[in-house]
């Protein structure tokens, strides 16, 4: 590989790099966090069925996990609760294994989907910058951002 093939791959992973560390967080946000590796990344694909969102009480999809197929407006009360974020734990990483028409999944920290703080493509995930605490979400069509 020669010098200028080696910048262009550099250049590339640096910007596949940035999308990932800006995708769980708001627009522009710099991460202190160490996003996960692509082995953390794969093993959070496949521990999240396809069509859903999955949510993380630890950094690199680690802890308890809590994961929806459909939109929930109220993560404490709905039919499908999440019981450590119900508990004040703050979610941490996120995996969006979405597969409809909708691109992207969004995430309020109040119920029915009020103050917006996120929002993750479908196929990608990360950490957050800091924890969130999250109480809703939706499938939404447009850009995340």
């Amino acid at each position: 590989m020669n010098r200028l093939q080696k910048i262009k791959a550099a250049l590339g992973m640096a910007a596949a790099c940035a999308a990932v560390v800006a995708l769980p967080g708001q627009a522009g946000a710099a991460s202190a966090v160490a996003q996960p590796t692509a082995a953390q990344s794969a093993a959070a694909a496949a521990s999240c069925a396809s069509g859903h969102v999955c949510f993380w009480s630890g950094a690199n999809y680690t802890g308890s996990k809590c994961t929806w197929l459909d939109a929930d407006p109220d993560w404490y009360a709905g039919s499908l609760q999440c019981s450590w974020a119900k508990n004040g734990t703050l979610a941490r990483s996120v995996w969006n294994a979405g597969t409809s028409s909708k691109s992207g999944v969004a995430y309020y920290s109040g119920a029915s989907y009020s103050n917006r703080v996120g929002c993750t493509p479908q196929g990608k995930g990360g950490n957050f910058t800091q924890g969130r605490a999250l109480r809703s979400h939706q499938w939404i069509t447009g850009a995340c951002g």
